[in-house]
This record gives C-alpha cells, sequence and structure tokens, in this order.
C-alpha cells in the first residue's frame, strides 16, 4: 500500500472556532509534527465565500513530505471536512480526536481508505506489475 487516507467529517462544532482563520492556520501549522509528519511549506489559509451565503467558510491546506493535509469549515452549518493523506501510515485515532477536539465536535464520521494498493515500492516491483498488467490488458482493435 501507499498510505492511509484519513476523512472526517465533524458536525455541532464551535462556530467561533470553525470560523477562526487565524486559529486554522494555527492548527494547521502545529498539527504536521503531532502526528509525526514534515511540514514541507506553511499553511495556505483563506476565508472563502460562494454563491450560496450559508457555505462560507474557511479552508486551508499544508503540504507534508509525506502529501497533504486540508481543512474545509463552514460555519453557519456548525461543519468541518478533513483530509490527511500520507505516504506512511500514521496514528489515525490520535489525528482525528486531535482535530474533534480542537474545534469542540459533538459528533464525527471517519473513513481511512488504503491508497495505492499496487504501488511499486521498488523498480523491480513495478516492472513486475508493468508487464502483468500489459499482459492481461486487451486492446479492442488488436
Amino acid at each position: 500500500m501507499f498510505g492511509p487516507h484519513l476523512m472526517v467529517d465533524a458536525y455541532d462544532c464551535s462556530r467561533a472556532k470553525l470560523e477562526d482563520l487565524g486559529l486554522v492556520a494555527s492548527i494547521l501549522d502545529e498539527f504536521p509534527t503531532a502526528i509525526d509528519m514534515t511540514k514541507i511549506m506553511p499553511p495556505y489559509v483563506f476565508r472563502y465565500s460562494g454563491e450560496v451565503p450559508e457555505d462560507w467558510g474557511v479552508s486551508g491546506i499544508v503540504l507534508i513530505a509525506e502529501s497533504h493535509i486540508s481543512i474545509h469549515t463552514f460555519p453557519d452549518k456548525g461543519f468541518f471536512s478533513l483530509d490527511i493523506f500520507s505516504c506512511r501510515p500514521f496514528d489515525v485515532d490520535y489525528a482525528t480526536h486531535y482535530m474533534v477536539q480542537e474545534f469542540e465536535a459533538r459528533k464525527f464520521d471517519r473513513q481511512v481508505v488504503s491508497r495505492g494498493r499496487e504501488f511499486p515500492r521498488s523498480p523491480g516491483r513495478a516492472t513486475r506489475i508493468l508487464a502483468e498488467e500489459r499482459g492481461r490488458v486487451s486492446l479492442p482493435f488488436s
């Protein structure tokens, strides 16, 4: 496997925290270290207002050497969605509870997906996988 992809949807969160641009930036700045990841750029955080007035919120992303962490908040709805994708395992329970506590969520859903199940970790394995794939593929015009 290439790595885990954690997705959290949290409900009934603190409105004040969800709308706090500085807080979201601070959390994204500190969070990679808390889950033993390597931040490779400062977080990019911005306030978004779209066509539907109650869908405004704060969105942010921080790139990590292992991949990325992103969050989208919806203060009028008391909701946030979080994604953490990493090329190496991390403590998904700790990561989930860290964010749920930071935003004082009363309820949340969580999914963890194993990404890149056939990701080749070595050139030799990559060559074997490609050869096998090419042997299984039949083109409609051949």
